[in-house]
């Protein structure tokens, strides 16, 4: 009697299984039956189906658009804040330099030679530092103004270096001064 006792479970369990796959068999039969017809759209739902569906994508469009711009003036005003910080302090170094080896030629021209190299040197790295900050995401304007006070510093650079005649100095000088201005009323309006 304790044999038939422990074989119950196990015909109850296996009647379970049985059923469930039987189940689970009519299911799948009566889910692939299909059936006859003919595919119908009411009048006007296709046409309200493609313009919410036109629609739907031009909001998409505007709004990818949208985020693009914001992305790219983001862009712009952190390419604005660093080469026009760059350019206005590294410039100040570079002209407090020129002013000094421009005071020694004045005072000694003899002791103008020790000014001469720190001139030069300040000239050419403040124009490296700036050249560095340039990108396309700076408006063009600002761009060319950043441009021409760089190549305006490499003249004086170059004036300097060359021993050029003090009327030739002060020459490539005024262009440096005129640029530099020239570029910092762009970075200015550029803040605004």
């Amino acid at each position: 009697m304790l044999i038939g006792w422990r074989s119950a479970p196990r015909a109850r369990l296996a009647a379970l299984i049985t059923g469930s796959l039987a189940a689970l068999a009519m299911v799948v039969v009566g889910c692939t039956h299909i059936t006859d017809g003919e595919v119908s759209v009411a009048p006007g739902q296709a046409q309200q189906y493609r313009s919410s569906v036109s629609a739907s994508i031009a909001a998409s469009a505007a709004s990818s658009s949208a985020r693009e711009a914001q992305r790219r003036e983001a862009l712009a005003t952190e390419a604005i804040l660093r080469s026009c910080e760059e350019m206005s302090s590294s410039s100040a170094d570079a002209v407090g330099a020129v002013n000094t080896y421009v005071d020694a030629l004045n005072a000694d021209p003899a002791q103008a030679a020790a000014a001469m190299g720190p001139a030069i040197d300040a000239l050419n790295i403040s124009a490296d530092r700036v050249v560095a900050t340039l990108s396309d995401a700076l408006p063009i304007e600002l761009r060319d103004a950043l441009t021409s006070w760089i190549d305006a510093a490499r003249g004086v650079a170059s004036a300097i270096a060359g021993n050029y005649p003090v009327v030739e100095i002060n020459a490539a000088i005024a262009r440096l001064n005129d640029t530099k201005t020239a570029a910092l009323d762009r970075c200015d309006a550029a803040y605004r």
